[in-house]
């Protein structure tokens, strides 16, 4: 499975960015998928899950009420709509499939990763 993540780039705090990622072997259909940031030095970070069957979601405390997860299933994609950056949002962004129906905050317990893309956000 190879997980393509993209949408990132430079903007300004207070900004609105989508990121998407797009799975190429394996159907996402009803598995788990997840989304982690991390910036150098520091460890992963999680951000948002969303599950399979149900589609519930999950969110970090930092990013509640202004970050979005979503998934489209039939084009195999997952997204993560952020608006209101700040500086601190800052990081390289990672997309992670799970082979279970739930989701997890745990990076460990997922089984697939995208190779990441860079968000930076200016202040």
């Amino acid at each position: 499975v190879q997980l393509q993540a993209s949408g990132g780039g430079l903007v300004q705090a207070g900004d609105y960015l989508g990121l998407s990622c797009t799975a190429a072997g394996r159907s996402f259909n009803s598995l788990a998928l997840g989304w982690f940031r991390q910036t150098p030095g520091k460890q992963r970070e999680f951000v948002a899950y969303i599950g399979g069957v149900t589609v519930n979601r999950a969110y970090a405390d930092s990013v509640e009420g202004r970050f979005t997860i979503s998934r489209d299933d039939v084009r195999n994609t997952v997204y993560l709509h952020m608006n209101s950056l700040k500086p601190e949002d800052t990081a390289r962004y990672y997309c992670a499939l799970r082979l279970r129906y739930t989701g997890s905050s745990d990076s460990n317990e997922h089984d697939y990763w995208g190779q990441g893309t860079q968000v930076t956000v200016s202040s």
